[in-house]
């Protein structure tokens, strides 16, 4: 087995985690916090605006069974990628767009998914996706962990 992570970001954690974990090949998921100036942070820290960090998912994959530019589609897929810390009714930079690489293939991976994406006119503004190196994760209180399962939601 070829275990791999991955982490993104893409507006409220739970229904990003619910999609991601769908994905043949994905072993795991966890909801967390990434990309901020606070040590671990909580919920209510991170929804007052002023940690820096993203709601975020962060993968473990096996490589070997999926690829990481075939989870950067469906990441790309799954959420409106121009819009700028909003998707949907959630507002704020926490819930921003963004690919957390954690090495420089996956860095080139995302950056050449997101160039295809951008060349291929579906989209009418820009991607405002960002791709950064990954940081400190997180890991979020265990009432947000696969939420919607626990809830008995079937988000597919």
């Amino acid at each position: 087995m070829n275990r791999q992570k991955a982490t993104f970001a893409a507006g409220c954690f739970w229904g990003v985690e619910a999609k991601l974990r769908m994905i043949d090949g994905v072993l795991d998921a966890e909801v967390g916090y990434t990309g901020g100036n606070v040590e671990n942070p909580t919920y209510r820290m991170v929804c007052s605006k002023k940690t820096g960090h993203a709601e975020a998912v962060q993968l473990t994959y096996d490589a070997d069974q999926v690829s990481y530019e075939t989870l950067v589609r469906a990441f790309f897929k799954m959420h409106n990628p121009t819009s700028v810390n909003r998707q949907g009714w959630d507002i704020g930079s926490q819930y921003r767009s963004g690919i957390f690489y954690h090495n420089d293939e996956q860095k080139t991976i995302a950056e050449n998914v997101k160039g295809e994406l951008e060349k291929s006119g579906n989209y009418r503004k820009s991607i405002a996706t960002e791709i950064v190196p990954a940081e400190e994760f997180y890991r979020a209180e265990e009432y947000h962990q696969q939420y919607y399962a626990k809830q008995g939601y079937n988000r597919s």
